[in-house]
């Protein structure tokens, strides 16, 4: 009899939070556009996980295989097959929604996109003149048997086209330049919208481009590589540097996955792999079409196919006359993206840059912006004579070429720029701007869930406070000045905050703390409870701790967005633990912690989720909510998630995703929250 593991593998895990994307897709209840989006997030998604994680699946199996297995503990044991199992069901699943259920749709609807399917004669002739005149321009076929080394690009598509010529076999590779056309061609004719792949029209056109040949089969193929960057621990030049270098070399990577069409003979699969150096663990079999996070590119405008708009809420509490610092003397404030505007935030820095009392300036970057209208206040407040110290992190994965191009950017205007050392990433979310009121020093801070970041904003809901409190920002303020020497924590580090809770300092022990007092309550028969949302639920010191309190009986509801190694619902162990998953329309970001403390509800919000990475080797900050108002609408925001009964399910012990089965009334909770903020709108003072 198979007993319920302790902890979920964690990449077991992400890919049943994928799957719920694909959940999504299969909903006939959602808008067309949207099932589609949804489509193209789940392979966008996996794409990533090939990049991320698979290459560490792989070295794992390597080592389990082929050395001793004395390095291999259950947490590092190599989960391989069984992820590939998962994936491979997934994409079945991926293809049946896509061509039983949303190709048919689009049909109805006088919208045909051409699937695994022959080019009617009824538009040859424009798709024809397209191929000619925009298309050809880009193609590059390479001669397999050629000298001169083909490398394939990470995730670019490609064919492969065995054929015969002049009496000799030649097996060609033929680039489908989908990065600098459209992977869709579209045309209309006669009310009818037709959709074509780019891959079609040039398959369609292989005699041209092969004149004479005999074309025996052509196969699309795909390589995913390795996107980890080798940073040294201690570096002595410029980390900039050393990184730009580093991305030079990540689309070099080892393949993690070489994707081809079915059908591609066997001494040709042979002979890829002999030339191109793959792995045989990392040949799969797929589709005729890849990279199908394209689909979010479908040209299709029909506006009822997408979701009903929720224009972002202003923000009626602020005098749009007055200074923002001095209206937030009066009352802290939070804005809840993106279901409110976040323009308050780019008002925050934009006075900042220009305020004649403001002196310093203080902020950490971790994601920035492509057009970044937060960093161009940066650089106007330094130009303007202002102390602008910015901690910028350049190993923000996928974003450290946008983040170097800023940092850059800001350090010739004068702005302060400092790097977090290698092994070492600052993720906490904090700003800080001091001013000089008569002369005294006078702070206002922003902390909040997420980066500081107005794209991201406008799709995952985070919390951002801006604040007067003294005490908190002093403490932000010590944290600025550990910064400034960039060096790992050490024990003479030591930082006595009493209001923040900061990885590497006492973070993991606070919370420790909050969750001793609960199970001492519920040891008591006093009421005791948890609430907690994150991102991902890994470090297994804080989930431990979690068991002790559900086997203590303290109540504990979680909403964990992807990685969830807690398993619930075990007797004796963590029977009194609810995991919740929520995929909507926005992606959930927040991090919340709620403790009940004999019902005064101490309340945090911050960076961190609970991963290895997070608690170990990360700076991050969560702090309180001390603003009764504030914690108020809070936790009537994580009420309504914990009842979603739309949007959510719960994870069982098992993993799996199950739908919330209810009798109450349709919550879906995002929809909701959206409209206590609408509800809650006051009508604005005008002065």
């Amino acid at each position: 009899m198979e007993t319920t593991p302790k902890y979920f593998d964690r990449d077991i895990s992400w890919l049943a939070f994928n799957e719920l994307i694909l959940l999504e897709a299969a909903k006939e209840s959602a808008p067309l556009l949207e099932r589609i989006k949804f489509l193209s997030i789940y392979s966008s998604n996996l794409d990533e996980f090939y990049r991320v994680r698979m290459p560490v699946q792989m070295a794992l199996h390597h080592i389990a295989e082929n050395e001793s297995a004395d390095g291999i503990t259950e947490q590092s044991k190599p989960n391989l097959q069984e992820a590939r199992q998962v994936i491979s069901g997934q994409l079945d699943k991926f293809g049946q929604i896509l061509t039983r259920q949303i190709i048919p749709s689009l049909r109805e609807n006088n919208i045909h996109l051409f699937y695994n399917e022959e080019i009617p004669e009824a538009v040859l002739t424009r798709v024809n003149d397209y191929f000619h005149s925009q298309v050809m321009a880009f193609l590059q076929p390479v001669d397999l048997a050629d000298d001169k080394a083909f490398f394939p690009e990470n995730n670019k598509i490609y064919f492969l086209v065995d054929l015969e010529q002049d009496g000799k076999e030649r097996n060609m590779i033929l680039n489908i330049p989908s990065d600098q056309l459209s992977r869709f061609y579209s045309l209309s004719i006669d009310k009818t919208q037709y959709i074509i792949f780019l891959d079609d029209i040039i398959r369609f056109n292989l005699d041209k481009i092969f004149k004479g040949a005999d074309i025996k089969g052509c196969f699309c193929i795909k390589i995913t590589r390795d996107a980890e960057i080798d940073l040294k621990d201690e570096y002595s030049g410029d980390l900039s540097e050393q990184i730009e270098k580093q991305l030079q070399q990540r689309d070099l990577g080892l393949a993690t996955r070489f994707l081809y069409e079915p059908g591609v003979p066997l001494r040709i699969l042979y002979l890829l792999e002999s030339r191109l150096n793959i792995s045989v663990d990392s040949i799969t079999e797929g589709g005729r079409y890849h990279n199908l996070k394209d689909l979010g590119q479908i040209p299709v405008r029909i506006p009822q196919f997408n979701n009903d708009e929720w224009p972002s809420l202003p923000i009626n509490e602020i005098n749009y006359k007055a200074s923002l610092f001095d209206q937030v003397k009066e009352k802290d404030l939070c804005i809840h993206a993106p279901y409110q505007s976040y323009n308050t935030i780019l008002r925050f820095f934009n006075e900042a840059a220009i305020d004649t009392t403001v002196e310093e300036i203080y902020i950490t970057l971790y994601r920035v912006a492509s057009n970044s209208r937060i960093v161009n206040a940066l650089i106007s407040a330094a130009r303007n004579g202002k102390k602008v110290f910015v901690m910028i992190e350049l190993k923000a994965r996928f974003d450290e070429a946008n983040n170097i191009k800023w940092a850059k950017k800001m350090k010739s205007a004068g702005v302060q720029i400092v790097y977090s050392v290698s092994a070492l990433k600052v993720h906490a979310k904090v700003a800080l701007v001091k001013r000089n009121i008569d002369g005294r020093s006078n702070y206002t801070g922003l902390l909040s869930t997420g980066n500081f970041n107005e794209t991201t904003a406008a799709f995952y809901t985070d919390h951002i406070l801006i604040t007067t409190n003294r005490d908190m920002l002093r403490e932000v303020e010590l944290l600025f000045i550990f910064l400034l020497k960039r060096k790992k924590p050490g024990p003479e580090d030591k930082i006595d905050f009493k209001h923040l809770l900061v990885a590497q300092f006492n973070l993991q022990s606070r919370f420790i703390e909050l969750i001793d007092r609960e199970i001492a309550n519920a040891k008591q028969d006093l009421p005791a409870s948890i609430m907690i949302k994150l991102n991902n639920l890994e470090e297994r010191v804080l989930i431990n701790k979690l068991y002790e309190a559900s086997q203590a009986g303290v109540k504990i509801s979680m909403i964990v967005r992807s990685i969830c190694c807690l398993v619930p619902g075990v007797a004796d162990l963590s029977e009194n633990i609810a995991i919740t998953r929520i995929v909507d329309r926005y992606l959930e970001h927040g991090r919340l912690f709620l403790f009940h403390n004999s019902g005064q509800q101490d309340l945090y919000m911050g960076s961190a989720d609970w991963m290895n990475r997070n608690i170990y080797h990360r700076i991050e900050v969560c702090f309180p909510v001390k603003d009764k108002d504030i914690k108020a609408q809070i936790i009537a925001m994580l009420n309504l998630q914990l009842n979603d009964n739309i949007q959510a399910v719960r994870v069982d012990e098992n993993l799996n995703n199950i739908k919330v089965e209810s009798d109450a009334p349709p919550d879906q909770s995002q929809k909701q929250i959206y409209l206590l903020l609408k509800n809650k709108m006051q009508e604005p003072v005008l002065q």
